[in-house]
């Protein structure tokens, strides 16, 4: 591939890097990346993947930008409140950087649509604030192989890891099911930090472009865990489930399930 001068300008810092270099940028720019989510995970995940110059990012999301998102949903502001946050994430990113391609879709992820929806993207990226898409999500990265990289975050903490099908263990290796759904209170009553989010977005961020340029060691088999309030990071490894329901040799689960 070859780089305008102002594409060479723009990407300098990454050509710069040995384990980068034009090769490893112009696999970044031929990506194509699915986010899922543009709230408090998705804004910083797609504000750096739009800033290493990924070709093609997609964003799922059905919300409209409301106030109390701007704390931690950096995609947005107040100009841009009551409209979908798809679009307000569009326009940020593609202010960032035009090379780009920005394809918001404003619909709920389902079961119905969601195989169609990611299969020609090189990694999809979770972002979701609830179980039920966690789930949904995994299953289908498994039955289409593609990598994911999914995050949550709860309060002072976060986390994530990658599924990468057919190589390690998958989301259901570490919870079998979606807890009832009132197990946990969500943010709107719980609370949350919010740089939370904008640290665990852009590891996200991190581990996708690793994966598409080939380098360093990805978070599989890994779950990293960020705790603000102690300033600590540690991993705890997640052993794969010779009987997992979705990613084991004879699964149980073949066809999509909706949690939600």
């Amino acid at each position: 591939m070859k780089f305008t001068q102002e594409q060479h300008l723009r990407y300098l810092r990454h050509i710069m890097l040995p384990e980068v270099g034009e090769e490893g940028q112009a696999k970044i720019a031929k990506a194509k990346v699915f986010i899922v989510g543009a709230g408090g995970l998705g804004s910083p995940a797609g504000y750096y993947l739009t800033a290493a110059g990924v070709g093609t990012i997609a964003i799922i999301d059905n919300d409209n930008v409301d106030l109390s998102n701007l704390q931690r949903q950096i995609a947005h502001s107040v100009k841009t409140l009551g409209k979908p946050k798809v679009e307000s994430a569009k326009n940020t990113f593609e202010s960032l950087n035009p090379d780009v391609n920005i394809i918001a879709i404003k619909e709920r992820l389902t079961k119905n649509n969601i195989l169609d929806l990611i299969g020609d993207y090189d990694a999809v990226v979770d972002c979701s604030d609830n179980f039920a898409t966690r789930f949904l999500v995994n299953d289908a990265c498994i039955m289409k192989k593609r990598p994911l990289i999914t995050g949550a975050i709860f309060q002072f903490e976060g986390q994530l890891t990658a599924v990468i099908p057919g190589e390690g263990p998958c989301y259901r290796c570490l919870f079998e099911e979606p807890p009832p759904p009132d197990a946990l209170p969500a943010p709107s009553e719980a609370g949350l930090l919010g740089i939370i989010p904008g640290v665990i977005g852009t590891l996200q961020a991190s581990e996708v472009l690793k994966l598409i340029i080939g380098i360093g060691s990805i978070l599989k088999g890994e779950l990293l865990i960020y705790n603000a309030l102690k300033s600590s990071f540690r991993k705890v490894k997640v052993p794969k489930n010779p009987h997992c329901p979705v990613c084991s040799e004879n699964p149980t689960i073949t066809e999509l399930i909706d949690y939600s």
